[in-house]
């Protein structure tokens, strides 16, 4: 794993090395020369805190109601028990 430190000015500059340099470990943002934030992948930060998503986590995901799905209907029957 590797730690990359880059600057604010830095990060917007080219977030997109950012992003890239947060898939290979940390990325320390700096302002003013001192550390202030830290970007992770999903996966590096789902791994520290233990965290899986939840249905309703996956639910809200914008976007998530141009996505098709329409499951077939359930057929369940009911039965009489046999208690004996």
């Amino acid at each position: 794993m590797s730690i990359t430190t880059i600057s604010s000015r830095e990060l917007n500059q080219d977030i997109g090395r950012a992003k890239k340099a947060a898939l290979k470990g940390p990325v320390f943002i700096t302002d003013r020369g001192k550390p202030a934030h830290v970007l992770l992948s999903i996966d590096e930060y789902q791994r520290i805190t233990g965290k899986r998503r939840n249905i309703v986590d996956v639910l809200s995901v914008p976007g998530l109601s141009d996505i098709e799905f329409d499951p077939p209907r359930a057929n369940i029957q009911s039965r009489t028990a046999d208690l004996s």
